[in-house]
């Protein structure tokens, strides 16, 4: 344990090491203009500190809040312009960072009376202090910035504690004879503070001393807890402790081999092997066929926590807000990993950007822009599982290569998957009556039935039988009551077979793969490609 505790340490400071090593480069390449991204503001101001002593003379390191102004002298309080006039006087010869707290307010929106004259001021500075030994750093926990000063900016993430650094942070906060805790609970306890600040970290571990005297293996589920909180605060992403198996999952047989063959494959093992991390997969049908119920059993049969994107909410009101809150999904996810995102109908949220329509100033394909190549150029081992209902209108950038491991066309289930379908839903709910009732029949009468109609016309059965009495008992549902609530449904491939054709014919183009062994299906998705004159590359 002592040598894990060493590594901490030492991670923390190679971290800290290759940001301050990033920072005083661009200090000494004379970057005007620094913008930090950081949820928290100490470690920060730490990191700032230990670039100012780099150099010789060292540098003078000045902080201003609109509250408090200045640190050296609370100067210029309340006044953004008079904390920028000191800079601007400020002797260009003596090395100097002056950063500036939360500043995001004041400049994201140039074109009123009181940001204007702040953001050109910036844009002076910008211009003088390439020439000085004079550079400002704002400190944000968001990213808020206008076009006027894209050009001028640079922006630095400051990441979220690794595995290794809150082990070492552990081990500082709780003194030895307090943390009960050790082995695999120990392993447990760390991966669930993974994605929380520091500042949480502490609270969550403060919160276990003042219940019990000490930290144990009880305040896993509390740190849990507090994860699904600041995850929650995002705004855009939800944690899920993801409970259901591949064996609540009725058909889909060539999906869950592929799931199966890789659920090793984010250990250090696999990596020594030589495998690489798996991207992530899309996947592709109507509605009730099972798209968001495989992206949770993937997460928890590669026992990995499951993150769900609100592609809908990416979109703020305010302009930027949605680039903002892109890299803040990314630096939440990246530092949970290893992990699924389960991007929920990206059709929904992408499915209009190549339309030529742009009615909200590019916000979207911008956001696109960011995700697609985090996609592409990610090393973290962040699995991503989108579903799509509507691919037909998705941007064909997000289908290359690279962005997905494997296309799966999910179709209405075959018969003998509808047998299987009621199966597991019986077995859940009458294990010890599963053999009264009649699955073969109940397959043959729901043809076109997709898995979640299948599981309603078994809720209408027994809501059927619940409602009524027999010598004053409440009657159990049977084979029946099923088959009539069946002849009650219509399902919806009834009413969308023509988008059912149409994805077929996509899933074919776009050489997605079959998730369930049907033959028949794999026998059309073939014609399709050969209607399209999809054949093999020929060469001289």
């Amino acid at each position: 344990m002592d040598n894990m505790h060493q590594n901490g340490a030492l991670d923390s400071q190679q971290r800290y090491a290759a940001l301050v090593e990033q920072l005083d480069l661009m200090i000494r390449a004379r970057y005007p203009l620094l913008y930090l991204i950081c949820v928290e503001e100490e470690p920060v101001e730490e990191v700032l500190l230990q670039v100012a002593k780099r150099a010789q003379p060292q540098r003078q390191v000045l902080f201003w809040d609109i509250v408090r102004g200045w640190s050296d002298n609370n100067a210029d309080k309340g006044s953004v312009m008079a904390a920028l006039a000191r800079i601007a006087k400020a002797d260009a010869q003596t090395a100097t960072m002056f950063v500036l707290r939360d500043l995001h307010p004041f400049i994201k929106n140039p074109t009123t009376e009181k940001s204007a004259p702040i953001v050109r001021e910036l844009r002076n500075l910008t211009r003088e202090l390439k020439r000085a030994r004079k550079t400002i750093v704002v400190t944000s926990h968001t990213l808020d910035i206008p076009d006027e000063l894209q050009q001028e900016l640079t922006v630095v993430d400051f990441p979220l504690p690794s595995v290794q650094e809150i082990n070492y942070l552990i081990e500082q906060l709780v003194v030895p004879d307090k943390l009960n805790i050790d082995g695999l609970a120990r392993e447990q306890l760390v991966k669930a503070c993974q994605g929380l600040s520091r500042t949480r970290i502490s609270k969550v571990l403060a919160k276990a001393l003042a219940a019990k005297q000490q930290v144990n293996e009880t305040d896993i589920d509390g740190v849990l807890e507090e994860k699904k909180q600041a995850v929650r605060q995002t705004g855009i992403l939800e944690f899920f402790t993801p409970n259901e198996s591949l064996k609540r999952v009725g058909g889909l047989d060539q999906l869950k081999q592929w799931v199966l063959m890789r659920q090793d494959a984010f250990t250090d093992e696999a990596r020594r092997y030589g495998i690489p991390n798996p991207k992530g997969m899309l996947l592709v049908g109507i509605q009730g066929t099972g798209k968001s119920l495989s992206a949770k059993t993937i997460a928890h049969e590669w026992r990995l926590p499951l993150l769900r994107l609100d592609s809908g909410r990416l979109f703020g009101g305010i302009v930027g807000e949605s680039e903002s809150r892109v890299r803040q999904m990314i630096q939440v996810t990246e530092a949970m990993a290893p992990c699924v995102l389960w991007i929920d109908e990206i059709d929904k949220a992408f499915g209009n950007i190549t339309s030529g329509v742009d009615g909200d100033s590019g916000t979207s394909r911008r956001v696109f822009g960011s995700l697609i190549t985090w996609m592409q150029e990610k090393t973290s081992p962040v699995f991503i599982v989108a579903t799509a209902n509507n691919v037909q209108i998705l941007p064909a950038e997000l289908l290359r290569k690279g962005r997905f491991d494997e296309i799966f066309f999910l179709n209405l289930p075959n018969e003998a998957e509808r047998q299987e379908i009621f199966k597991v839903h019986l077995q859940r709910l009458r294990p010890s009556r599963l053999r009264e009732f009649n699955l073969a029949a109940l397959a043959k009468q729901t043809n076109n039935f997709s898995g979640a109609e299948i599981e309603q016309v078994i809720i209408d059965a027994m809501h059927q039988a619940f409602s009524t009495r027999i010598n004053g008992h409440r009657r159990d549902f049977n084979t029946e009551d099923i088959l009539q609530a069946t002849s009650q449904t219509v399902p919806l491939a009834a009413i969308a077979r023509d988008q059912i054709e149409a994805l077929k014919q996509w899933a074919a183009q776009a050489g997605a793969r079959a998730a369930s062994n049907d033959i028949q299906l794999v026998e059309e998705l073939k014609q399709y490609s050969t209607q399209q004159g999809i054949d093999p590359l020929e060469v001289d």
